[in-house]
C-alpha cells in the first residue's frame, strides 16, 4: 500500500514549511525505522512543499493510520515540528491518489507557479537519495520513476512548460519593475548550486553581464571560472554586497547569508574598485532577491533605507492566476500515466496467485503425459492434445486474475485458489512458514 503525507504552499503557511525544508536526511531512514510495518520511505523537500512518499505492509489493519503516525513522529524527531503544529497543514493520499498526486507534482502542476521546471530534477534527486539511504522499495522505485516519465511526456505534448514560468523567472519578471536596463546592473549571486546556474542563465537573458558571485561553503571560484563571471572571496563579501544594485541568494544554508551588516558601509571603502555609496544615500537603491528556503536573508534587510526585498512569500502571492491553473492536456497525461501505474502494478500483485495456479496445473499435466507415455503414447499426439486442453482451461482463468487485479480484487482470486485447490502463493507459503516459525504475525515484504 503507498501513502503520501504531504504539506504544501496549498495547505501550509510559508513559516512551516520554512522549517520543514531544514529536514535532514536521515528523515526517510526514520519513518522506515519507526515501524516493521514500513517497506520504504522517500521524502521529497523543496521551498514549497514537504512530502513523505511511504509503503506500507498491506495486509496490517489500519496501515494507512500507521504510516501517517510514523511519518508525523519521523517528521517531529527530525525537524522539531511537532504533529500538533502540523496538523491541518497536511493532507494524506492513498492508493490511486498517490500516483496521480506524484506525477502532477514532478511535472509542475502543483507548484506556485505552474509548470515550472525545477521540481522534476529535485523528484528524481529524492529518489537518489533514498537509494542512497538505503530507504526505497521496488514499488517506490517504479513509483518515482513512472513520476520523471509522466513529466516527460507533459513537457512534451504539452503546452504546459512553455506556458509556466519558473520562480527564478517570475521574480526577475517581478524585478522589471525596478530595473530599467539590466546590462547597467551590479549583480551579485550568492550560491553556486543548480539554482545558482539557472538564475545566471535568467539573468543574462535578460542582458545583465555585470555580475559576480560569492559561495559561502567555497566554491565561488569554480563556478565563477565555469561561467565566466567574477568570484567574490570571503574578505570581500561585505564590499561587494553594500556595492551591489542588485543581490539574488539562492543557497542551501539553513541561516541567513545575508543581513543588514552586510550592506550598511560608510563611503569610501571599496569593492573591486568602485567607490560605495551607503544605503539611503541620493540616488542609490538595493533589489535584494531571496531565493532561498530557508531563507537565505535576514529580514531585516527590507527596513533598511534604500534597499528594497523580494523573498519567495512574496513572489508566491504574485504568481498570475493563470499560472496557478494547469491545462487539460497536462491534466489529461497526468491521468492516464497515473491509470496505467495503478494497471500495471495490479497486475503485478496477481503474479504469485498466477504463477501458483499454473504450476499446479502444469504439475498435473506432466503426470498425465508421463501416465500417457506409460500406456504407449508413442507418436505424441495424447501430449500435444493434453497440452492444448491445458492452454485452453487456463486461458480464462489468467485473464480473469488481471481483470480482478485491475479492479483492485485481486485478494478474491487469491482466495479461489485457496478454497478450490488448496493453492497458496509461494510469496504467501513462504511469509506463513516464517511466522510459524517465529510465532509472529506475517508480513508481505
Amino acid at each position: 500500500m503507498l501513502l503520501c503525507v504531504t504539506a504544501s504552499h496549498k495547505t501550509a503557511p510559508f513559516e512551516l514549511l520554512e522549517r520543514l525544508s531544514r529536514t535532514p536526511d536521515d528523515v526517510a531512514s526514520t519513518v522506515v525505522d519507526m515501524t516493521p510495518c514500513v517497506q520504504g520511505a522517500v521524502v521529497l523537500a523543496t521551498c514549497n512543499r514537504f512530502e513523505a512518499y511511504v509503503e506500507m505492509d498491506e495486509p496490517v489493519t489500519a496501515a494507512g493510520a500507521i504510516g501517517v503516525e510514523a511519518v508525523l513522529e519521523a517528521v517531529e524527531a527530525t525537524t522539531g515540528v511537532s504533529a500538533a503544529e502540523f496538523d491541518g497543514a497536511y493532507t494524506v493520499h492513498t492508493g490511486r491518489r498517490v500516483p496521480e498526486h506524484l506525477f502532477s507534482v514532478a511535472s509542475g502542476l502543483e507548484s506556485v507557479v505552474s509548470g515550472e521546471g525545477e521540481i522534476a530534477g529535485q523528484v528524481r534527486r529524492a529518489l537518489k537519495s533514498a537509494r542512497k539511504g538505503g530507504t526505497t522499495s521496488p514499488e517506490l522505485e517504479r513509483l518515482f520513476q513512472r513520476a520523471s516519465q509522466a513529466q516527460r511526456k507533459v513537457k512534451n505534448v504539452t503546452a504546459l512548460g512553455r506556458a509556466g514560468r519558473s520562480l527564478v523567472r517570475l521574480a526577475l519578471e517581478l524585478a522589471d519593475s525596478r530595473i530599467a536596463d539590466w546590462s547597467a546592473e551590479r549583480v551579485l549571486l550568492v550560491g553556486t548550486g543548480a539554482y545558482a546556474a539557472v538564475t545566471l542563465a535568467t539573468l543574462r537573458e535578460r542582458g545583465a553581464v555585470d555580475i559576480s558571485v560569492y559561495s559561502p561553503s567555497g566554491r565561488a571560484e569554480v563556478f565563477a571560472a565555469k561561467h565566466g563571471i567574477r568570484p567574490v572571496a570571503a574578505a570581500d563579501y561585505a564590499r561587494t554586497a553594500a556595492h551591489s544594485s542588485l543581490l539574488i541568494t539562492c543557497t542551501s544554508a539553513t541561516e541567513p547569508v545575508l543581513g543588514p551588516q552586510h550592506l550598511q558601509h560608510p563611503v569610501g571603502i571599496a569593492a573591486a574598485g568602485c567607490p560605495i555609496v551607503p544605503n539611503g544615500s541620493a540616488g542609490h537603491s538595493q533589489l535584494v532577491i531571496d531565493l532561498g528556503m530557508p531563507r537565505n536573508v535576514d529580514p531585516a534587510v527590507g527596513a533598511l533605507d534604500g534597499v528594497a526585498l523580494l523573498d519567495l512569500e512574496t513572489i508566491r502571492l504574485h504568481a498570475p492566476l493563470e499560472e496557478l491553473q494547469a491545462t487539460d492536456a497536462a491534466r489529461s497525461v497526468v491521468r492516464e500515466a497515473a491509470d496505467t501505474f495503478h494497471v500495471v502494478g495490479a497486475r503485478q500483485s496477481v503474479t504469485p496467485s498466477v504463477v501458483a495456479l499454473r504450476t499446479h496445473i502444469f504439475s498435473l499435466l506432466e503426470s498425465e503425459i508421463s501416465r500417457a507415455r506409460a500406456r504407449g503414447d508413442e507418436d505424441g499426439r495424447i501430449e500435444q492434445a493434453l497440452r492444448h486442453l491445458t492452454g485452453v482451461l487456463l486461458h480464462t482463468p489468467t485473464t480473469r486474475a488481471h481483470e480482478l487485479a485491475a479492479s483492485g480484487r485481486a485478494d478474491e482470486f487469491a482466495a479461489a485458489l485457496g478454497t478450490l485447490y488448496g493453492i497458496v502463493p509461494a510469496a504467501e507459503a513462504t511469509e506463513a512458514t516464517e511466522a510459524t516459525e517465529h510465532g509472529t504475525e506475517s508480513s508481505i515484504a
